[in-house]
């Protein structure tokens, strides 16, 4: 049967194909997109002989030339340079179980224990190995990584704390014994030796900061599986997952599962951008979100693990929390940074030097304090001893304080208020607070809450307190700056803060033996 022509001038105007949209140039690379050949126009010029799509993809025929096409770049030569760097962590430890022990038959940990915070890392309750009750010797799997050719390695703090026997293999298959060499807790980091061996493959830390959205490859032992590397990108940086004051976490997208734990994340040059440390999974199996230990941070923790077995980190003294865009207000600033300290700890180094609650710290030794996490790491990356110039903002006005670091104590005490938990009926009816939403009480009159301030005895739960974690028991110290020791006295400070036309107004609160800042907004009128 013959195609008959169609005359193209009896379609109406709007109907009519306009031929500039189907010139041969046009025609041709919409063709190529329409069929996803996945080849390069060159020039955009039309072929003028027969294409074979059909060929080998590594090459194309255009204009009567062959020309190569690049293909997809692999990560196989990286991997071939770093892969012998990086090792299989395995671990032993002696657990001893309490006979009359009531916990859960089928987890052999106490809870909170190294082991239990190790297999729980990673997952949920499926994690933990089953073990008969008054078996003692439990073992773990994690990952590490060369740092030197004479065996230095460096993996997890919660992959051997508490173990009594290490041992490592090499991705050539060798088993060695590795000894401890120091362990940090505060950024989950660990520095082994291993020994029998002079000439490993060891990895470079690198000295850059990676950008989000470069490609990562992680290499490491999960599941038992050594040598397993998956790939993916740099999804965000400076993250803060509750793991303690000095988080600053590169987020990755790289598959990393149970026992990918201390090993190495590295960059398209094939350095150690950072040291894979947790995931974020409900189900124990990766989900796409895990986080890495920064390079810069290795470094540092390394060097001192390497000196002296331990890190000692710079010690101010001072209790500090963010400053939000409500305390900013508060506080008459144009920008939600810094530092805003809740309250300096009694002869510590801040206190000595002048430094009191209220105050904001902006900078050190010059060097801009953005947020409350980056005074602490800050802080902490300085030796003690070292003298540090801090900028403050003291009640509006800007002023400068020398001091002395001193040393971060393993361990800070709390200050517990024993009373405050037990009080129950103890606590009066108190006197409203009219538009805050609260019911406040002299402190003195009630039994435990000692004797400054004013005890919040009741919050209505639709209130803007309410919403700002207000709850029955807390002690306000302050309001906008002033001290309080009545109903009478919050009053008179918040009609302070609205005479200045102030949206909301910073009160000092004590919970739970700790200090912290609210800011509450004024309801108008």
């Amino acid at each position: 049967m013959t195609e008959r022509p169609i005359d193209l001038s009896s379609l109406p105007s709007y109907q009519r194909p306009r031929r500039s949209l189907f010139s041969a140039r046009k025609l041709a690379l919409m063709a190529s997109v329409v069929a996803g050949l996945g080849v390069a126009i060159y020039g955009f010029s039309p072929p003028t002989g027969p294409v074979d799509i059909f060929s080998s993809p590594a090459h194309a025929q255009v204009n009567n030339e062959v020309r190569k096409v690049d293909k997809p770049v692999g990560f196989a030569d990286i991997v071939e340079r770093v892969k012998p760097s990086v090792i299989s962590v395995k671990v032993n430890i002696t657990q001893k179980l309490a006979k009359d022990d009531s916990g859960d038959d089928d987890s052999p940990f106490q809870p909170g224990s190294p082991m239990e915070r190790f297999f729980r890392r990673f997952g949920g309750p499926d994690a933990l190995p089953r073990m008969p009750r008054g078996q003692g010797v439990v073992t773990g799997q994690g990952s590490g990584f060369f740092i030197s050719a004479d065996g230095y390695a460096v993996t997890n703090n919660h992959v051997v704390d508490g173990a009594d026997k290490v041992e490592v293999t090499t991705d050539d298959g060798k088993t060695y014994t590795a000894k401890v060499i120091g362990t940090d807790a505060r950024t989950d980091l660990a520095l082994i030796k291993v020994e029998g061996g002079s000439n490993f493959s060891f990895a470079k830390l690198s000295d850059g900061k990676p950008r989000i959205g470069d490609w990562v490859l992680a290499v490491g032992n999960p599941f038992g599986l050594g040598g397993t590397v998956t790939a993916g990108i740099v999804s965000a940086s400076g993250r803060d997952i509750g793991n303690g004051p000095y988080d600053d976490f590169i987020q990755i997208d790289a598959p990393v599962n149970k026992g990918n734990s201390g090993g190495p994340a590295f960059n398209t040059e094939g350095e150690v951008m950072g040291v894979n440390t947790a995931i974020y999974s409900p189900s124990g199996g990766s989900v796409g979100i895990a986080f890495s230990i920064p390079a810069a941070t290795v470094k540092n923790i390394v060097a001192q693990l390497k000196d002296k077995g331990t890190v000692s980190r710079g010690w101010i003294g001072v209790q500090i929390q963010p400053v939000t865009a409500d305390i900013a207000d508060s506080l008459g600033l144009k920008k939600a940074e810094g530092a805003l300290v809740a309250e300096p700890q009694a002869n510590g180094p801040a206190a000595k030097a002048g430094i009191e609650s209220g105050d904001v710290i902006t900078a050190v030794n010059g060097d801009a304090v953005k947020d409350a996490r980056e005074l602490a790491r800050t802080i902490g990356s300085i030796p003690p001893g070292n003298a540090v110039k801090l900028n403050v903002l003291h009640k509006g006005q800007e002023k400068t304080v020398n001091l002395t670091l001193g040393q971060l104590p393993n361990t800070l005490e709390a200050k517990a208020d024993k009373d405050n938990g037990d009080q129950g009926s103890a606590i009066p009816r108190g006197t409203d607070v009219p538009k805050l939403g609260l019911t406040v009480a002299p402190a003195n009159s009630v039994a435990g809450a000692g004797k400054e301030g004013v005890v919040v005895t009741e919050v209505d739960p639709k209130s803007a307190a309410a919403e700002r974690g207000f709850k029955e028991g807390d002690v306000i110290l302050e309001v906008g700056g002033k001290t309080v020791a009545n109903a009478g006295d919050v009053r008179e400070a918040l009609n302070a803060a609205r005479t200045d036309n102030k949206n909301s107004v910073l009160m000092r609160v004590k919970s739970g033996g700790s200090s912290r800042f609210v800011a509450v907004p004024l309801a108008k009128g």
